[in-house]
This record gives C-alpha cells, structure tokens and sequence, in this order.
C-alpha cells in the first residue's frame, strides 16, 4: 500500500503520526498546500525515530513530503502518479471533497475521506425539506468507481467513522430491531489563554464547525426518509461517560445521518453534538453579522482592493486547533447511543463510545485529543483495507464492513498488533 495523505493540518499530521507506528504500508506521502507544514510532520516522525521509544519499528524513508494543490484534480492526479499511490487519504476542510476526489479516480487509486461533500439547503423550505444532501455529489458518482474497480470509503474518521462502525456493530451484535441510532458526542475541554483565562478556541477546523452547525441539521424515520429541522433543535442532556458528566447536546448536520439508513435497519437516525450556550451564542452571531459566509467580499485594504470570504478571515483570527494542545485539559467523548429490542426481544439501550484524554495523546504524539481521535480510525481502516480483511467496490461507508474486525484491531494492545484504544459499551436499559 502507497498512501498519499492530503493535508497536513492538524488531523492529517495526527493521522501520519499515528501510521508511523505501523508496517502494513510501502509509503507514506505527506503532502500539502504548504510544503513546510508537510515538511514539519515528516520531521517530527523522523526525530521520534531517532530518539527511540516513540516510533518503534518504523524504517527511515517510508515518509516524504510533498506539495499539493487540493482545489486542482489534475495535481492530484499527477502528485498520485508520480508516487505510485494506491490510496489517496483526504484530510481537508470539505469543500474539497469533489477535487481529490476527482483526482483520485482519475489517478486510478482507492480513496478516503472524514467529512463528505457538502450541502446545500433547500431553496424555500431549508428548515423542513432536504436540499442536497451531505455526500450526494459522491453517491451519485459511484457507477464511475465501481466500473473502475475502485473503492471509495467515506465518513471514516471519527463522526462519521466510528460511530458509523458502532451502529454497523449493534445491528449485528447487540439488537434485532433498532428504534433509533443516535450519535451523541461531548467534551469537558477548556483551553486556556498564558495566563490560565478561559477563552474561546475551538479544537476542530472552525470553517467546519460553522458548515455543519448553522446548516439545518438532518433527521431520518423510516416511514418519512430524510427531513431537516432548525439549527440547535431538540435539546436534551445526555450523560457522558469517564468523568465527563451531563452535557446539553442540541441537533447538527452530519454524515453518519446520511449514511447510517443506508445499510443499517433502523426507525430513526439523528446526531446530537454538546456545543454548549457560549458556542451556540457565537455561532448564532457570526450568522446574523454574516461573517458564516463563503462567498467572497470586496474589501478595502491599504493595497487595494481584496476579495475575500466572511468564513476565511473567522478561521484566520482564531488559533489553529493544531496548536491547542498544550493549553487544553479535560476529555473528549464520541459514541452511539442505541434503542431497540436485544435479540432475546427485550427492551434494551446502550451506548458504545471512545474517549480521548488530551493529557495522554500530547504525551504520546503531541497532538490534541479531538484531531488525534478523529485521525485514529481513517489509519485502522487503511490497514484492515491493505490485509484485505476489508474490500469494496464503488462508493461505501462504514457501515458496509465487518465492524468486529475493526473494533477488535482498535481494542486489541500494541503488542498484540492493535492499537491499544478500548471502546466501551454501558448498558442503559431503563429498570422496569
């Protein structure tokens, strides 16, 4: 396996640091728009290396670096062609999805990505009908891949990814009919100024946390198909485990939606994310000011004339969540919460989930929890698709796969040949 990562951002770093410690791969392109960001992350790997402990097994030169242009098919294509890549790793903001993933195909390599091809409200009804919906433009591509005998994996990082592999795994292991699979995702981060003040920091691309939270977010039923509602709806408290305790979770627009009725028999599908009244807040005035838009704006400048985007100059006054880590405390929780009858026909509920402590993934690889978490499962997948324990055709998400062999690979210890990350499963059937 030849793996081309694009992106080198504070996900597709932690996704090359988290490979390094693996062999199932040939090489292992690093590249970005940036070169020296790209450089950086091939660096650290080789210093680790150098050092010892950190990056045990791995042999000098399976990393490179390499400059990209994502916004262009064509220079995908010819960064893949030039590397020999089999499989192309997307780990930008999601306004690329369509150009990589262009590229890919074209290149005639597999692909991957965390976050799906992007929405667009409906026209006059966006808080009640869909429009287009997350991943559509990738779906209905999918003839293309399967005559190519390519394979195009989406949603496969965290949410989309694990959770998606959470309900693959309680429809085949835990219930005979579902009632609702519900994502449910929550953190007690704080991130702190040098002088110890809380302050605002987001610790995942802002311009993505923008897209999928002023989005109307999107519910499935069964008898109704897709529908939409008012962003921050339907709030309730939900209890995280690890010490993280109640958080108020509110609906979002996200994959796992849109992906999970796909494969998995369910009722109802949603996805709830703990944003918190402060976020809520600023995300509610960065809409009414305008500044949640991407398309660009003449602006003044003491050269002239620019034109930029309201979004893009939000993301450029706000600390790169890459950086976070050292000024961030506290745990980050995503997982699956599950209704239905058990296969004896009782009722039953459960929640699977993983958590991340930010404490231990800066120690282990210098990354914060929430990138580190969500570059985990993008690198298990590649090396379940290298050994062949997972194959496809066509455009698929995680729900299409075995999930006890990737849940067994992420559980099982380093020296075992795992990855050292338990999951866990509370059972949160109501007493009768």
């Amino acid at each position: 396996m030849r793996i081309l990562l694009v992106g080198a951002g504070g996900v597709g770093d932690a996704i090359a640091k988290i490979a390094a410690r693996r062999t199932f791969f040939e090489l292992f392109v690093v590249s970005d728009y940036d070169l020296a960001r790209a450089e950086r992350t091939v660096e650290w790997i080789e210093a680790s290396t150098a050092s010892g402990p950190g990056i045990p097994g791995l042999e000098n030169g399976r990393f490179v670096a390499a400059r990209i242009d994502a916004s262009d098919p064509d220079n995908v294509e010819t960064v893949a062609r030039d590397h020999g890549i089999t499989h192309v790793m997307n780990a930008v903001e999601p306004k690329f999805v369509p150009t990589i993933f262009a590229g890919a195909l074209a290149a005639g390599a597999d692909y991957l990505d965390m976050a799906m091809s992007l929405s667009e409200p409906h026209p006059t009804d966006p808080h009640h009908q869909t429009g287009v919906k997350l991943g559509d433009d990738q779906f209905a591509q999918a003839p293309d891949w399967e005559t190519a005998g390519r394979l195009a994996l989406v949603g496969m990082g965290v949410e989309p990814g694990l959770s998606d592999v959470f309900a693959r795994y309680a429809a085949d292991h835990l219930f005979s009919e579902i009632d609702e699979l519900g994502v449910r995702d929550g953190a007690n981060l704080v991130v702190r100024d040098e002088v110890g003040n809380e302050i605002f920091a987001p610790s995942f691309s802002i311009w993505t946390t923008i897209e999928e939270c002023l989005n109307p977010p999107v519910i499935w039923e069964k008898d109704k198909g897709w529908y939409t509602t008012e962003p921050f709806s339907e709030p309730e408290i939900f209890d995280f485990p690890a010490g993280i305790g109640p958080v108020e979770c509110v609906n979002v627009e996200h994959e796992e939606v849109l992906l999970m009725p796909r494969w998995v028999d369910a009722k109802r599908a949603t996805f709830k994310y703990g944003l918190g009244n402060e976020f809520i807040g600023i995300l509610k005035t960065l809409h009414q000011l305008g500044l949640d838009k991407t398309q660009p704006l003449r602006v003044r400048s003491a050269n002239g004339p620019v034109e930029v985007a309201p979004r893009d100059v939000v993301a450029a006054g706000l600390p790169d969540p890459a950086t976070l880590g050292p000024r961030m405390t506290g745990k980050t929780c995503a997982g699956l919460w599950v209704t239905g009858l058990g296969p004896d026909g009782a009722r039953r509920e459960v929640y699977l989930y993983h958590v991340a402590d930010n404490e231990w993934t800066m120690a282990e690889y210098e990354c914060q929890c929430v990138v580190w978490q969500t570059a985990l499962n993008p690198v298990i997948a590649l090396e379940l698709l290298s050994t062949g324990a997972w194959s496809g055709r066509g455009v698929l998400g995680p729900e299409a796969f075995d999930a006890e062999l990737f849940l067994d690979l992420m559980a099982r210890s380093e020296s075992e040949g795992g990855y050292g990350q338990p999951w866990g499963l509370e059972d949160r059937t109501p007493a009768t």
